[in-house]
């Protein structure tokens, strides 16, 4: 069961501002979108390098984003002087912090999160990978506000500092690819737009939230979800990349809202038209042809539950998926999990604007509309009326 602390914990993380005490955008530069953005590192990193167990990439990047969340905003020359010193100690008074709200998620998820954070031998090379993503991502920042901050003292050591760190991951295969391979560094230089993506574009609100960290939120909950209903390992994670890249071909088309959508009939399907154009025209050619079938897989018909038989992709429901496929050989994938997931981030972003006193008619009309959808409704046997009523003003 997924708590309505938890939920609210990982939107801490788009409040929390990064580089707060240098100049820098006022867009796409918090806690949240940091980590999505990690997370996007880890999956092009970890397809570059082949071998690893995508369950623990997946949960060890939850892991560390809720585990960062609780540290908030420590300068990471003081984090790293922490770690080392008191590494041990720091980390088990943060799995008591987390116990409460991360034990309602079923499956043993915070047992795995305590071994995750006691046992340096496990997942050992997902945390390499998560690693370096941390630091590519980190890069990108420093990249856009280094200009900005000539006249600062000690940029030049932070400069140093993060030349090193990542310069520390060249510890696999996969880093090596990713840094030979220019087409894939222009892939996730493209995509880092969707941290400057605004949500909600039309109002205002406290905190704001931007697509990129969106999509890790929308990622998290459907793994919880897939935890909840016992789904296989493939399924979790797919549901997981699913939430991540949902929204990917808003990089080219922008967010276009719902009641836009919704106006004229016929309107959706042929923006999803001009989606998949833009995808093949911009998207594929920055990507190894080998993956391009699973990058359609999640953002093709992305609110669609899958499977894939023999090679042919159908159309099923989740229900159909837990009864008759939840198993490695159909590859399943819960698209109708995700889209409750993604009106469940929408609400909540309603939500927490208005109790932070910003009113206005779309976010109350967005807020009442979604509560009304989702009344007493289960999807997939998760009872997502209940995480609706959890959050009704």
């Amino acid at each position: 069961m997924i708590k309505k602390s938890l939920i609210l914990l990982m939107y801490e993380a788009a409040s929390i501002q990064r580089w707060n005490d240098h100049i820098r955008p006022w867009t796409g530069f918090s806690e949240l979108d940091k980590q999505a953005h990690k997370m996007f590192f880890a999956y092009v990193l970890a397809k570059c390098d082949g071998e690893y167990n995508a369950r623990l990439l997946v949960e060890g990047g939850i892991f560390e984003f809720l585990h960062r969340v609780i540290l908030t905003d420590i300068k990471p020359p003081i984090y790293h002087k922490l770690v080392a010193g008191k590494g041990r100690s720091i980390n088990e008074w943060i799995l008591k912090q987390l116990r409460t709200e991360v034990e309602s998620i079923g499956g043993g998820f915070y047992d795995r999160m305590v071994e995750y954070f006691t046992n340096d031998d496990y997942a050992h090379k997902e945390k390499r990978i998560l690693r370096a993503a941390h630091y590519f991502a980190t890069e990108w920042e420093f990249k856009v506000i280094y200009p900005l901050n000539s006249a600062t003292y000690g940029i030049e050591q932070v400069k140093s500092e993060v030349s090193a760190g990542l310069a520390s991951c060249d510890t696999f295969a996969g880093f090596r690819y990713f840094m030979s391979a220019p087409y894939l560094q222009n892939f996730m230089l493209l995509i880092s737009r969707l941290r400057y993506q605004q949500r909600w574009s039309r109002a205002s609100r406290m905190p704001q939230t931007y697509v990129m960290g969106h999509m890790l939120i929308v990622a998290a909950l459907s793994y919880f979800c897939s935890l909840e209903i016992g789904a296989c390992a493939s399924r979790s994670v797919n549901n997981f990349f699913g939430g991540l890249f949902h929204d990917l071909p808003e990089v080219l088309t922008r967010d276009i809202v719902s009641p836009v959508k919704a106006s004229v009939e016929g309107l959706d399907d042929i923006i999803k038209d001009i989606e998949r154009e833009q995808m093949n025209s911009t998207i594929y050619p920055l990507l190894p042809e080998a993956w391009h079938d699973e990058i359609a897989y999640f953002t093709n018909d992305e609110f669609s539950s899958k499977i894939n038989r023999g090679g042919k992709i159908e159309i099923v429901t989740t229900d159909d998926i837990t009864k008759k496929y939840n198993r490695g050989e159909f590859n399943p994938i819960d698209g109708q999990l995700i889209r409750g997931c993604d009106h469940i981030s929408a609400y909540v972003e309603a939500y927490l604007a208005l109790i932070n006193g910003i009113q206005s008619e779309q976010l109350q009309t967005g807020h009442t509309n979604l509560y009304n959808r989702y009344s007493g409704r289960i999807i997939g046997g998760i009872d997502f009326g209940r995480i609706f009523d959890d959050f009704k003003i």
